[in-house]
């Protein structure tokens, strides 16, 4: 679901592009199991969104019709992730103390 940026080099350079590491907002690292609950939480709220606007129709003078209907998904998705990089619904913090739970007991 996320995506990376990498931006070209520069003009002259040819430099392959180093493997990128996933990190928050503040630049520290984003751990397996974080991550893991942040792509869950941003599925349920995209799935929440496509349930809000599945009713909404795609016809009249300004409507989409079908292909509004296709990319709206899309969109959705993207909503679902910009919610879940600014703070979420607190989702991901249940599921990520989830995930370490059950790590932790599988440990014993």
């Amino acid at each position: 679901m996320d995506k990376l940026d990498i931006a070209p080099p520069p003009s002259g350079n040819v430099v392959a592009p180093r493997p990128q590491i996933a990190r928050h907002s503040d630049g520290t690292p984003v751990d397996k199991a974080r991550r893991a609950a942040e792509q869950f939480e941003s599925f349920f709220v995209g799935r929440m969104l496509d349930q809000i606007t599945s009713e909404q129709p795609t016809d009249g003078p300004f409507g989409g019709g079908h292909a509004e209907k296709v990319f709206r998904g899309l969109l959705n998705e993207q909503y679902a992730v910009n919610v879940t990089r600014s703070g979420g619904l607190g989702i991901a913090d249940s599921v990520y103390g989830e995930i370490l739970a059950i790590q932790e007991a599988s440990r014993r």
